[in-house]
């Protein structure tokens, strides 16, 4: 599917269908290129007024990334539902003889692998950005305190729904590959809900 071509309302009805895809992924990757997105307001809004010239050398290269991220996450939305596809691909391959049963299973494992490391990258991507939050909403334009504590918001339901994706594809998985991301979800999950914290304190300080 490819989501550039969908109007908005037309991706939120694919979402809600009892279709596999897009499903959670997507929509987490989604969830980041918005807060992305709103970073990327956040800065302009405060680089296009002389009045905040001392933070316009920090928040500039805040915005440029976040707009380098939001197009990755763009595409990860994609990616997603085409590796969740072949997933469900692979449960559907015969299964008749040992050796069919062999190649299920080596297929499904490699497909739930795959399933596992998109939204993983979903979910770095939208904590990369999340890391510049905190100094966004203290240099930022006040005026836009707000959208910078949604975008925290959005990114950090970007990051644990993500994960959520992570954790149900390594279901059954006892391997390094399974332990390495696990690990890494538990790091990325704990220090979202910090970043989130720590901007919407100041956030609030500001409103």
């Amino acid at each position: 599917m490819n989501f550039e071509k969908l109007s908005f309302e037309q991706l939120v009805l694919a979402l809600a269908s009892d279709a596999p895809t897009p499903g959670g992924g997507t929509a987490a990757a989604l969830a980041g290129a918005m807060g992305a997105s709103l970073v990327e307001m956040v800065a302009a809004l405060t680089v296009a007024k002389e009045k905040y010239a001392a933070s316009h050398g920090v928040v500039r290269p805040i915005g440029e990334a976040a707009a380098r991220a939001r197009e990755r996450l763009l595409r990860l939305a994609e990616e997603d539902s085409s590796s969740y596809d072949a997933v469900v691909t692979a449960r559907r391959l015969p299964k008749e003889t040992d050796g069919e049963r062999d190649e299920r299973s080596r297929r499904i494992a490699e497909a739930n692998r795959l399933a596992a490391e998109v939204p993983m990258r979903t979910a770095r991507e939208a904590s990369g950005v999340l890391t510049f939050l905190p100094e966004l909403a203290e240099k930022g334009n006040p005026n836009a305190a707000s959208d910078a504590g949604a975008a925290a918001l959005l990114l950090e339901a970007s990051v644990q729904a993500a994960l959520l994706n992570v954790g149900i594809n390594l279901s059954g998985m006892k391997d390094e590959f399974a332990a390495r991301m696990t690990e890494e979800a538990d790091r990325l999950g704990h220090e979202a809900g910090r970043l989130r914290e720590r901007t919407l304190a100041t956030v609030r300080a500001k409103i």
